[in-house]
């Protein structure tokens, strides 16, 4: 009785005046910091080996370049920073659509001719027919998303390959394009019957996206940008929709037998993919004054390498859009820092070429 009224007896060392609730202080062994110290590594190496610390120390290394090759200071000063996000956010646009593509394990090689075709669709509805802003961009979005969705139905209907369909519907989009302009231009100046050209005024929807807000800060077409890349964010991170192209990218038939709507997906996959390079197509003819039939070529491959630089997998089933939004970066302060550096565009051509080759081999020796 007496001993369990006076509890468990006291261990050697315990003081007598201790609180019997309180465990004894005690420093970590050894081995047991040497074990933290492992656990930390071991975390900070998988971090490493992640794709979004390779794109972000792709992005630093750029940084990097553009301080030491300043151009006299250019690179350090914010209109430098405000143009390139204003050039490179055409290219971006088209990326968001890129993304959601390759995240289903395809390709739209499309994308240029998409947004030249809409170039000059826009032009033509406001500048030469007058049609009302809001109808005219919806007429665009429309048309854009119906390419699309034409590539994806034929890739999910029919089988085919989507570097076979995306490659028609690109060179079936430039010849519409073509064929809608009249292989020339569509500005403000019209031609008449006598041979003279009169000019139209620019429509007040041409000066908005074209504009500067923010005390002249940031473009508009940089907004529009972003609001791509949140939509695109919210439908992979948020929506079933996303998991389910995750899926599809990941192991087509095993996503298949499991009952998910593997053929509706893709066509969404490449209808949105036509609707980003609509409002892409929009905001190049916004800023340029004209629909140029020519416009977008080779944009395709800006647009797969702002993705695979980014990190997202040529695979599928890997990837996001926060990856795009760096590989936007990057490629965009690379040509911004050899264009300050007066640096040929047959140069930044071959060097953004060179950019792929290596990203996808630098993917390969990761798996």
């Amino acid at each position: 009785m007496s001993g369990l009224l006076s509890g468990p007896p006291l261990e050697a060392g315990f003081p007598a005046t201790w609180p019997r609730d309180t465990e004894v202080p005690r420093s970590r062994p050894p081995s047991q910091r040497q074990g933290w110290k492992v656990i930390r590594m071991r975390h900070l190496l998988t971090f490493l080996r992640s794709a979004f610390a390779r794109a972000l120390i792709s992005l630093g290394l750029v940084m990097l370049l553009g301080a030491i090759c300043n151009a006299d200071g250019a690179f350090l000063q914010w209109e430098t920073h405000r143009d390139m996000l204003r050039q490179i956010s055409v290219y971006g646009i088209l990326a968001c659509g890129m993304t959601l593509v390759i995240i289903t394990a395809g390709i739209d090689l499309s994308v240029g001719s998409i947004l030249g075709l809409v170039a000059v669709l826009f032009s033509l509805v406001t500048l030469r027919w007058g049609w009302p802003p809001a109808l005219g961009i919806a007429a665009c979005l429309l048309a854009g998303a119906a390419c699309g969705a034409v590539s994806g139905g034929a890739i999910a209907g029919f089988g085919v390959q989507p570097f076979i369909a995306t490659l028609a519907m690109m060179v079936f989009a430039r010849g519409l394009a073509k064929f809608a302009s009249g292989g020339q231009k569509v500005s403000t100046a019209v031609q008449q019957a006598d041979g003279t050209y009169q000019y139209v005024e620019v429509p007040a929807i041409f000066n908005d996206i074209s504009a500067k807000v923010l005390h002249d800060n940031v473009a508009v077409v940089t907004l529009i940008l972003l609001a791509c890349l949140l939509l695109c964010g919210v439908l992979l991170g948020r929506l079933r929709w996303g998991r389910y192209l995750y899926a599809i990218g990941g192991n087509e038939e095993a996503a298949r037998l499991s009952g998910l709507p593997v053929a509706a997906m893709k066509v969404l996959a490449y209808s949105l993919s036509g609707l980003f390079c609509a409002v892409a197509g929009i905001c190049q003819a916004a800023q340029e004054l004209q629909g140029d039939p020519e416009a977008g070529s080779t944009y395709e491959l800006n647009a797969i390498a702002i993705v695979v630089i980014g990190g997202t997998s040529l695979r599928g089933g890997r990837g996001g859009i926060l990856l795009t939004l760096l590989g936007i970066l990057t490629i965009g302060y690379l040509e911004k820092i050899l264009s300050i550096n007066a640096v040929g565009e047959a140069s930044r051509l071959m060097l953004t070429g060179a950019i792929i080759v290596g990203a996808v081999l630098f993917q390969r020796g990761r798996k």
